[in-house]
């Protein structure tokens, strides 16, 4: 298992790759998920143990957009549907899909991309603390010499991280130096991301 990095700084190679071997896992225990058998506690913690790990393996590094994040959700909600199953329609009386509103109604746990967002904001802080003398640091915060080629800015892992503070209310601060705040985290925990860690559950 690896990353696939490019010089456009795609990750759609990486996420079509992830979802090919979560597919793979998927259909392993395809048969347990559709058991009538094991209740859903169960068929939920098979899905966050062996599928889930595969689809999320090195998302610390993923630079998303809402395209590629919306494609991570359709992969998680056709399994969710397989463990919840179908619903019958109580006015026409047929058995229909659960919609994804439903679906997240009837999963607890925090939703794939939101996992993956945890991940990465535990990351910052190592990343932070790498400054220029790695190259983890120069690839994921660097900014490439030359020309821009025309079009749309690429987005960058640093995009990514200043989004995700935004969404917790700490857009207005510098990541890097924010990552180095001891104790600055409601909860008190690090390297678990340094702001409101439960808004990132995992």
């Amino acid at each position: 298992m690896g990353t696939t990095l490019t010089n456009k700084n795609s990750i759609q190679k990486e996420i079509k790759s992830r979802l090919k071997l979560g597919n793979a896992s998927y259909h392993s225990v395809q048969n347990l998920l559709s058991s009538g058998v094991l209740s859903k506690n169960l068929k939920i913690k098979i899905y966050r143990t062996i599928i889930l790990p595969v689809v999320v393996y090195e998302c610390e590094t993923w630079s998303l957009t809402i395209e590629e994040e919306h494609r991570l959700r359709v992969f998680e909600n056709r399994v969710l549907r397989r463990v919840f199953g179908l619903k019958r329609d109580e006015v026409k009386g047929e058995w229909r899909k659960l919609h994804n509103e439903e679906l997240n109604d009837l999963y607890s746990s925090p939703n794939i991309v939101w996992v993956m967002k945890s991940r990465r904001m535990r990351w910052v802080e190592h990343v932070a603390y790498m400054r220029e003398r790695r190259g983890a640091y120069r690839v994921l915060v660097g900014k490439p010499e030359g020309k821009e080629p025309l079009g749309r800015p690429s987005h960058r892992w640093e995009d990514n991280i200043k989004i995700d503070l935004q969404e917790v209310g700490c857009g207005d601060m510098d990541w890097i130096e924010l990552a180095k705040v001891v104790g600055s985290c409601e909860c008190g925990n690090k390297p678990s991301g340094f702001i409101k860690c439960e808004e990132f559950l995992d």
